[in-house]
């Protein structure tokens, strides 16, 4: 099935948000769409590349209709991230995610859910939206994620150096020196962070998931949510940053007990002991854990 891609800009604030539609040529018009996310210091492009590559790519090509956001700031949303351009993850939360969700659901015909798929922090982000919003607890058909945490709790040398160490002290300052932290020039990731996302992101990891704008309380909300068809993925060796003892921390958190919970392990009959970003972006990933997500959107959709 061949499939094409194309860029959609969304008038938000003084720029536009970039979202990446990918999409069969010819689809199956009753299937539901699929809105991913991206986490901390990347932006869209963990889903997909222009060669046809990816998580987002691969479930075009089987008939799903893909809407990939870079978050403000990122990837080809504009205006990039600058000093005094200062979006934190409140907005993505309560203004950027609710938008999205309102456009394709505008223009996909006779559709009144959406999928949502996230990696990493972006899950974070998504599962507050629904925690925080009725609406979207109905329009959202599914959510999944891949080695999104709320918290970081484990203990090891590598924890230490990446998080505390180098996100909780380090980043900061050089954010508070440029104005943002250039993660992309400093290779600590693929896209570059704001200020105010750094800060929040480091209090929320470290501490409680409380909205810094308003002071609503996101772990409370989420013990009540009636939570769609749920699947929380995790590498084996992702040590740090999605570390599969803090995956299911974020499970507990939100008593998402009915949720479907996943180690990529050599061990659980996967080719590798994949990692934070590989499990997305190894070129095994398409034949080996891929056509599993294919069944859960098509068992979900059935249900």
């Amino acid at each position: 099935m061949s499939f094409s891609q194309s860029s959609i800009f969304i008038p938000y604030r003084n720029g536009e948000l970039h979202i990446r539609k990918i999409a069969a040529d010819v689809y199956d018009a009753t299937k539901k769409p699929i809105l991913m996310l991206h986490g901390a210091m990347s932006n869209g492009r963990v889903f997909y590349s222009q060669s046809g590559r990816g998580l987002a790519c691969f479930l075009a090509n089987q008939g799903y209709r893909v809407y990939v956001l870079d978050a403000s700031g990122r990837g080809l949303s504009t205006p990039k991230l600058q000093r005094g351009v200062d979006v934190g993850q409140g907005e993505v939360i309560k203004e950027q995610l609710p938008l999205i969700q309102s456009y394709i659901l505008s223009v996909e015909t006779d559709i009144q859910q959406v999928h949502w798929c996230a990696h990493s922090w972006g899950g974070v982000l998504m599962a507050s939206a629904i925690a925080r919003y009725a609406e979207l607890q109905q329009n959202v058909a599914s959510f999944l994620t891949f080695g999104t945490k709320r918290a970081i709790n484990t203990l090891s040398f590598k924890k230490w150096l990446m998080v505390d160490l180098v996100w909780n002290r380090i980043a900061p300052r050089i954010a508070k020196g440029k104005g943002y932290l250039p993660a992309d020039r400093l290779k600590m990731g693929m896209d570059n962070e704001s200020r105010a996302s750094l800060a929040q992101s480091i209090d929320w990891v470290n501490g409680d998931w409380i909205d810094h704008d308003d002071g609503f309380d996101y772990a409370k909300a989420a013990q009540h949510v009636k939570w769609p068809a749920s699947w929380f993925i995790a590498g084996a060796n992702d040590r740090v940053l999605g570390n599969p003892k803090d995956v299911q921390d974020m499970l507990h958190e939100c008593q998402l007990f009915g949720a479907k919970y996943t180690l990529l392990s050599r061990e659980n009959g996967f080719r590798h002991d994949y990692g934070h970003a590989d499990m997305l972006t190894h070129i095994d990933a398409v034949t080996d854990h891929f056509p599993q997500v294919l069944e859960w959107y098509q068992e979900t959709e059935r249900a």
